[in-house]
């Protein structure tokens, strides 16, 4: 039986970019200073745009904007992947902890594209 999702918060995806968006801000403490007004603000706003579109495209009354919103989710995702690369470059974190983050980055990414398919 199928239960229909009444609140964005229902959703495992929102659920899941909101894990991700916790574990930049926790990541994203130790980087140096110097970083607070660029790579650091980058992660973590591309990271707050991920949970922040699931929640205001479901609010929208058709698929196709709802559709539009996930798009720039994915979009959010391939940035802050991009971003976790850098932060490894520069030694910022590790690759455990790289490798970690990008496979949480990759299952969100895995299920917005599930769900713009069932959008169909």
């Amino acid at each position: 039986m199928n239960k229909k999702i009444k609140y964005f918060r229902d959703l495992d995806i929102w659920k899941k970019g909101i894990e991700i968006v916790k574990d930049i801000y926790i990541i994203a403490r130790k980087f140096p200073k110097l970083e607070l007004y660029s790579l650091t603000n980058q992660m973590q706003r591309a990271s707050l745009s991920i949970p922040s579109n699931i929640a205001e495209g479901f609010n929208r009354f058709h698929n196709k904007e709802y559709k539009q919103f996930l798009y720039i989710a994915l979009g959010s995702c391939a940035e802050l992947e991009t971003q976790i690369e850098i932060a490894k470059e520069l030694k910022y974190i590790n690759e455990d902890n790289k490798k970690i983050i990008l496979e949480k980055i990759n299952h969100e990414s895995r299920m917005i594209i599930n769900l713009i398919e069932k959008l169909d």
